[in-house]
């Protein structure tokens, strides 16, 4: 099985239909919407990556926000519950990083939640580490934050 990764617009319609799973399903896991701060926009994501298969099927997708000039923050990071096992986020890790640096970034941050174990092995496994919650996430007490500089190796997948 080959996986193909490509930045596509943020309206594109197997991306959005990915990103419609994402919020359903951390929605189940908390019962609701605690996502703190502005959520992801065309207006405010420098980049959207796609995950398909060999036969075009979507997989995942992670997206790009920047914070400020070094900085991107990783939003709508997602793999499909059937595809997920298989290492795939950490390809959309390491092809968001490159992406991120292509762009002038030297750090990377992220949120994620604290009902969410497997995403926080996946961020561990690649070489983030444990920050205090930033900006919008300070005052959520579900949010658990990371993050990576960018010199030297990439993430591991």
């Amino acid at each position: 099985m080959r996986i193909i990764l490509d930045d596509v617009p943020w309206d594109h319609p197997a991306g959005a239909a990915l990103r419609r799973e994402q919020e359903r399903e951390t929605i189940e896991r908390y019962g609701g919407d605690i996502e703190a701060g502005p959520k992801p926009s065309a207006e405010d994501v420098a980049a959207f990556l796609l995950a398909t298969d060999d036969s075009g099927d979507a997989v995942g997708c992670g997206c790009l926000r920047r914070l400020d000039e070094d900085t991107f923050e990783i939003k709508r990071m997602y793999v499909a519950p059937r595809w997920r096992g298989r290492r795939i986020g950490g390809l959309l890790l390491r092809a968001l990083e490159e992406r991120a640096r292509e762009l002038g970034a030297s750090r990377m941050r992220l949120e994620t939640g604290a009902e969410q174990p497997e995403a926080m092995r996946v961020y561990e496994r690649a070489g983030y580490r444990r920050i205090e919650r930033y900006g919008p996430y300070v005052a959520c007490e579900e949010s658990i934050c990371f993050e990576r500089g960018l010199a030297g190796e990439p993430a591991r997948a």
